[in-house]
């Protein structure tokens, strides 16, 4: 064995020290995060490729329908889906049975808590996925003459019989001989019918000399309909029509299309009419652009003239040919001066509501329009406490649309 000269000078007795060796990986640490976030995007792919869902995560509606409890039964149909923003929980409740074997299915917004009522299974109207035609239609309000009632597939709707029109009928009591001689002040409080609380709020706290407008949504709007005439208010129906920001700005199902025909719209009008009963004309929610539109606003103001309704346009449209068209059907109308809620800040609104006053002193006649928030019915009630005594006299719509329309 060979010796060296450091062998040769090391203290006897002691071994040499060995030196170690580094272990080195055949890659470096980010070679390892490239490689698995590689692998992760594969499975990712994977999944992607072969997942059964054909929805691909997009927001879904899930409908539990319990099996009927005789083996003999078929199940109910599962219906045609309605669109949903979110994902929402849903439970259903077993209908009593009736011809066709109708469920009921509770719908509950995972959001909002908001529960909804859908009838499907049997039937010609679910087969045809025509919801609103598959539930019961609502009964008769109280205090409705059944001679000024038609039958239609929706329900019972307004009819002119023997001269008798519900214009008139349905118009709240007023001392119109005194409105001719003195300036007058009529308000419109729309989007009643959604919202029990500030609907009832409406009802009891303003005077019955303002009129209240209804959606013909909401679980039931007859019934609060129903409780606005036994306080003396007169009530309108509000008609749903595409503004022109439509489907981004959406008034609610059954809209009033320009895109439609005259007969799509009409059967449209029928559900709407066939809600409640009891009003003695109709007005626009929303609608710049339907109540702009000559042929698709005609056919309706031709109806509801047929029909003895009055029309109110809340004035939110410049465009609006519905002056014209009641005009040509010598019809009741009407059309809103000011907005009295836009900026809903108690000085503004009493700036409005100065300056309706103002209105009426100037032209004899002058129309509000607001909504039922809870600062606006405030409001709006302190300031007719005191405006007689200035020499205004606050009417019903229908008073101030028949001066409007002798002035």
């Amino acid at each position: 064995m060979t010796e060296t000269a450091d062998d040769l000078s090391a203290p006897l007795g002691q071994d040499k020290p060995r030196r170690k060796r580094r272990l080195r990986l055949p890659f470096t640490a980010m070679q390892a995060v490239a490689v698995m976030l590689g692998l992760f995007l594969v499975a990712f792919a994977g999944f992607a490729i072969f997942n059964k869902d054909p929805l691909g995560g997009e927001p879904m509606t899930r409908i539990a329908i319990r099996e009927p409890r005789a083996t003999d039964e078929k199940p109910a149909a599962a219906g045609h889906g309605q669109d949903s923003k979110q994902e929402s929980k849903h439970e259903a409740k077993e209908a009593p049975k009736q011809a066709g074997e109708q469920k009921t299915v509770t719908m509950i917004d995972g959001s909002t808590g908001t529960r909804h009522d859908v009838v499907i299974g049997g039937g010609d109207a679910a087969d045809k996925g025509d919801a609103a035609a598959a539930s019961a239609p609502p009964p008769v309000m109280a205090g409705i003459d059944p001679k000024l009632l038609e039958k239609s597939r929706y329900g019972m709707i307004p009819v002119t019989v023997e001269g008798a029109k519900p214009f008139n009928v349905y118009a709240a009591d007023a001392d119109r001989a005194k409105a001719a001689k003195m300036p007058v002040v009529a308000i419109l409080i729309g989007g009643l019918g959604v919202g029990a609380a500030k609907t009832t709020d409406a009802i009891m706290r303003l005077p019955p000399a303002v009129t209240l407008a209804f959606t013909p949504y909401g679980a039931d709007p007859g019934k609060l309909a129903e409780r606005a005439r036994a306080q003396r208010h007169e009530i309108f129906l509000q008609i749903p029509m595409e503004p022109y920001d439509f489907p981004d700005n959406d008034p609610g199902p059954q809209t009033l299309l320009t895109s439609l025909t005259a007969d799509q719209n009409m059967d449209r009008l029928y559900w709407h009419l066939s809600r409640m009963q009891g009003y003695a004309g109709l007005t626009n929610f929303m609608g710049a652009r339907f109540v702009a539109t000559d042929a698709a606003m005609q056919p309706i103001i031709r109806e509801a003239a047929k029909r003895g309704l009055g029309f109110f346009d809340d004035g939110s449209s410049p465009r609006s040919i519905a002056p014209q068209a009641a005009a040509s059907q010598a019809m009741p109308f009407g059309k809103g001066d000011i907005a009295i809620d836009v900026v809903p800040t108690p000085a503004e609104i009493d700036r409005a509501l100065n300056k309706l006053e103002s209105t009426a002193r100037e032209r004899g006649v002058a129309i509000g329009t607001a909504s039922a928030l809870p600062v606006s019915i405030e409001r709006i009630g302190s300031w007719t406490k005191t405006l007689s005594d200035r020499g205004i006299l606050l009417v019903p719509l229908t008073t101030a649309m028949l001066k409007s329309r002798s002035s």
